[in-house]
């Protein structure tokens, strides 16, 4: 049986090597002391693991290590990614720690139980080259009060999938990222009350100057369907700023739909309310893995979401 580690055939190789070339050429270089690149990305089933090269007819699952090397290296691109529907089998993840080198780390969350949870954890994976841990590490849980408010559109429950929170630290700047993958449900309504719920907690931490620091990105895969539409207005509708370089209809979310605006990196930039990050924006946008990922396989666009994802990975990158 192989290993992650073994050295790949050479069509494999080749099929790394420009996909490497293109991530070189669409995303920016990691620079020291200068720029900190944070992504998230929903990487489908993230799970188990088939540890041989090509995976056949069958096999389950289908992600094996030629779509995990992919996967790596599209991950090393950046300083800290936040990643989405992590499963409580970790080989898969476990496998790309052990190819990304002992520079990486890891922290997440324990399975999340229910069925509206899919068994599934949030992470975030980073280099520790370039980022530590700073000391946080939080679940956001809903209080009593909001849960028995009377408002229509309240959260009735607490969250499906618990919104993570964790501090980091790079170049002596200190920052929160909060990741969260919103209930899908069974039609758009279901998911307004969780986004109202993780935006005004958002909105109140960063304006408490006794919280552990109010620098803040949330980030993560939270179903908003268009841009404009009613899910989209309830996740900014307590001040969180999407820059026009998420916006632009070109940064698409999905491989599959080219309208669906998933994925989002927001933050609050309100400084007459003490909410502004602090961090300066750079630029950001996604990877379309589409053209070399596994390109030389000739497999439907269906078979490389189950290899690969069927969401694109969302980036930004800040001066610090």
């Amino acid at each position: 049986m192989p290993n992650i580690s073994d050295t790949p055939p050479e069509a494999i190789q080749q099929n790394i090597n420009a996909l490497t070339t293109d991530l070189e050429a669409r995303i920016p270089s990691k620079k020291l002391d200068q720029n900190l690149l944070i992504a998230t990305w929903n990487i489908r089933h993230f799970g188990n693991l088939t540890r041989e090269w090509y995976s056949g007819d069958g096999d389950s699952p289908k992600r094996d290590l030629h779509s995990l090397l992919c996967i790596a290296e599209i991950l090393k691109r950046f300083d800290i990614i936040a990643i989405q529907e992590v499963k409580s089998n970790l080989r898969a993840l476990r496998d790309t720690l052990k190819y990304l080198g002992n520079h990486w780390s890891l922290i997440l969350t324990d399975v999340t139980a229910g069925a509206p949870g899919n068994g599934e954890r949030i992470a975030y994976i980073f280099d520790t080259r370039r980022v530590q841990l700073s000391g946080l590490a939080c679940e956001l849980v809903v209080p009593e009060e909001q849960l028995n408010a009377i408002e229509g559109d309240a959260l009735r429950k607490q969250f499906a999938r618990t919104p993570y929170a964790v501090s980091f630290k790079s170049n002596q700047h200190t920052f929160i990222l909060v990741t969260a993958h919103i209930l899908y449900g069974t039609n758009t309504a279901a998911r307004i009350p969780e986004l109202k719920a993780i935006a005004g907690w958002l909105a109140e931490w960063t304006s408490n100057l006794n919280a552990y620091h109010q620098d803040m990105i949330v980030l993560g895969d939270f179903n908003i369907n268009v841009r404009g539409d009613l899910l989209d207005q309830s996740f900014l509708s307590e001040g969180l700023y999407v820059p026009p370089q998420l916006q632009d209809p070109s940064v698409t979310r999905s491989i599959f739909n080219e309208t669906k605006y998933y994925d989002q990196l927001a933050w609050f930039r309100d400084v007459s309310t003490n909410k502004e990050l602090t961090m300066q924006f750079i630029n950001g946008g996604n990877y379309d893995f589409l053209p070399f990922a596994l390109s030389n396989r000739n497999l439907s666009k269906r078979s490389l979401s189950y290899m690969i994802s069927d969401h694109y990975p969302l980036w930004a990158e800040f001066k610090i």
